[in-house]
Parts: structure tokens; C-alpha cells; sequence
């Protein structure tokens, strides 16, 4: 029995295709006969730069709000590094927010 992950990542929409394409290259969106299956969802993010930080938006200092876009898919456990990795070479933040849960199966 496989055991899979729900990813939840917090991105600018303008770079959902390139990280999706990423993972799909990776075949780690892939469900059956199936790939690209994820779900995207528009938020509102909000975050404060503190000393230290190179925001990619906002300023050190002041609460940022700005659109993003919360992307959702599973992925087998397995593949987690990869998914990381791939996340965190395409995202544009600093600090990307990925959310990892473990699914009940």
C-alpha cells in the first residue's frame, strides 16, 4: 500500500505554470492514467520582512498583502524530496510556505 502527502504551497499565480510543469516533468502530479492534477485556490497572503530578510515583494518592516495562489495535490511519500527540491528551485520566495499532510488511507 502506498502512502501519500497532500502539498499545500503558497505562490504568485504568475508562477504556477512553471513550477506545475516542473512537477509534472517529474511525473509527481500524476494520478492513474492522469497528470497535472492539481487544484489551485486565489488568497490573500500577508507577511512582515524582518531584519534580514530579501522579500521578493514589501518592504522590511510593514505587513505585506498581496494575491497569491494556494496550489493542492497528493504526492506518493516517496517523492517528497524531489517535490521539495523542485519547489524550492522554481518558487520565487525566500521562504516558501509548503504545508505537508500526511493522508489517512
Amino acid at each position: 500500500m502506498l502512502n501519500h502527502l497532500k502539498i499545500e504551497v503558497f505562490i504568485p499565480e504568475e508562477y504556477v505554470v512553471e513550477i506545475v510543469n516542473g512537477l509534472n516533468e517529474s511525473n509527481v502530479l500524476r494520478e492513474g492514467n492522469y497528470d497535472y492534477v492539481f487544484a489551485t485556490t486565489k488568497v490573500k497572503g500577508h507577511f512582515r520582512p524582518i531584519e534580514g530578510a530579501n522579500p521578493f515583494s514589501g518592504e522590511i518592516g510593514v505587513v505585506h498583502e498581496c494575491d497569491e495562489v494556494k496550489m493542492e495535490f497528493r504526492i506518493k511519500e516517496e517523492d517528497l524530496d524531489e517535490v521539495r527540491k523542485i519547489i524550492e528551485i522554481k518558487h520565487p520566495y525566500e521562504e516558501p510556505i509548503i504545508n505537508i499532510i500526511k493522508l489517512i488511507e
